[in-house]
């Protein structure tokens, strides 16, 4: 039997397994809270690692340790930036957003949330959140199915185009079926498979190599400046704009939607602090060993790789047996399911919960919210796929767009909505215009001060408009106000 056939056959005997996990959940998947939602009854362990794995995508394994792999210790202020965001966002948003959804008769989505907490009479506070939920998302699943397609033409040498199919074929197949509750028990096998992957990776190669020190030597010898982390591959130290870009990611925690489900989703806000004392832990220990796959990789590896994001692919093929090659390899894959499904879910929950209403004029029924929500899951996976074909696309660069789309649009709207009384639904709708806006016109733009991860200037502006709207437009009710009393 060859090592490729090996390999496959252990991706397949994954893929039925979280398939079979799938079909259980569609048992229990009764009405549109059930899919979108879990019910609101996950455990703290369940809720922390579904996070974390449902944030971390095929970027953990592919483009963070290709970052490391090719910048050196540079990629450290990443890891530094994110850690800070996890912490920050269990301690000040999960508590406070999983009472006031809640609360706010059952609010599903992010949009929903934001129309019951800012008691909108109109459509389009909800409706402009759903449309950029739905544009940066795309992005967010293309960078997954990309991701797959990397995965699956470098393992079998499948034709890239077709690599993505199949990828985004097999994220579907289960994410249409089971919902929320597939997606986030999938999510706690993939969670710990991937930190499995990433820690014996590392732990190979320090053992090939003799040891730690020998990896540091290597790198050493090869480039010195792999080992700095405040100077570049060329010896020119770090810029106040590349730092601020690097630490800046940890900004677009506060806005994403389907890591702000799983707060949402969790069995009790009593056990908010333990989940997230597991999903800090988890975090650490996977961007430690992120960090670690790219440099050992480095320092391993040789000749150099052409497209640095296969580091951790080319080291599993060259140091394990094809069956625990399968294995590793098969975390790719969990990486890219565990985000790319909650992403669909999110998208499809944007469509069939706050867009159908705004399209029919009426709300939907428990069985066309649930109907709507498949067919959304299958139309946005057909779209999505179709972005992600381009061959020369880059993983980190498709996660960073997205992240900081999301982060500038909703983080701003979601931690003033859970904090300032005074807040009001045209200061929501500004921020959230503003900052998704700036996301991409900023993009478009290099030089000086424009380049800086556009996330940062979003963030900031969209903070900016919530306080300037709504201190200079009408109060809201005191209802409104003292939601934040009752509640948070």
């Amino acid at each position: 039997m060859t090592d490729s056939l090996v390999v496959g056959l252990t991706f397949v005997v994954y893929l039925l397994f979280v398939l079979w996990i799938g079909v259980l959940a569609y048992q229990r998947t009764r009405n549109s809270a059930d899919y979108f939602l879990g019910g609101r009854s996950l455990p703290p362990f369940v809720a922390a690692l579904s996070a974390g794995a449902s944030d971390m995508s095929g970027w953990l394994l592919i483009g963070l340790p290709g970052y490391a792999y090719a910048a050196g210790m540079e990629a450290i202020w990443i890891a530094i930036g994110l850690c800070t965001g996890v912490a920050l966002n269990w301690a000040f948003v999960a508590r406070r957003l999983r009472n006031l959804s809640a609360a706010l008769d059952n609010a599903l989505t992010i949009p929903a949330y934001l129309q019951r907490r800012f008691e909108d009479p109109t459509p389009w506070l909800r409706s402009v959140a759903a449309i950029f939920t739905l544009l940066f998302f795309l992005f967010y699943v293309s960078a997954a199915f990309i991701g797959g397609g990397k995965l699956f033409n470098t393992v079998f040498g499948f034709p890239y185009e077709m690599a993505v199919i199949i990828g985004a074929v097999a994220v579907v197949s289960y994410t249409l079926f089971g919902g929320f509750l597939a997606v986030s028990w999938t999510d706690v096998l993939q969670g710990l498979l991937m930190s499995l992957a990433l820690a014996l990776v590392p732990i190979m190669v320090f053992s090939d190599l003799g040891s730690v020190s020998a990896v540091q030597q290597t790198l050493a010898a090869n480039n010195p400046e792999l080992l700095n982390p405040l100077t570049n591959t060329n010896g020119e130290a770090i810029g106040a704009i590349a730092l601020l870009s690097l630490l800046g990611w940890g900004l677009g925690y506060f806005g994403q939607p389907h890591i702000l489900a799983r707060f949402k989703a969790i069995r009790s806000a009593d056990e908010i602090p333990q989940a997230g004392l597991i999903a800090l832990g988890w975090t650490l220990l996977v961007f430690v060993c992120a960090l670690a796959v790219g440099l050992s990789g480095a320092a391993y590896l040789d000749p150099a790789l052409s497209d640095s994001e296969q580091v951790f692919m080319r080291l599993v093929d060259t140091l394990f047996h094809p069956v625990i090659a399968g294995i590793l390899l098969a975390a790719i894959l969990a990486a890219i399911m565990s985000t790319a499904d909650s992403q669909l879910l999110v998208c499809s929950s944007a469509l069939a919960e706050d867009l159908y209403q705004h399209l029919h004029g009426r709300a939907a029924t428990e069985q066309q919210s649930l109907a709507w929500g498949r067919r959304a899951v299958l139309a946005l996976s057909i779209v999505a796929t179709l972005v992600a074909l381009d061959a020369d696309s880059k993983v980190l660069d498709a996660v960073a767009y997205a992240w900081g789309g999301l982060g500038a649009a909703f983080g701003p709207t979601m931690i003033l909505s859970l904090y300032w009384s005074r807040m009001t639904r045209q200061g929501a709708l500004a921020g959230i215009i503003v900052g998704g806006v700036t996301v991409i016109v900023w993009k478009q733009l290099s030089g000086g001060w424009f380049d800086l991860y556009e996330l940062v200037p979003g963030f900031a502006l969209s903070f900016s408009a919530i306080l300037l709207v709504s201190l200079v437009g009408p109060a809201p009710t005191k209802t409104s106000r003292e939601r934040i009393k009752t509640y948070c």
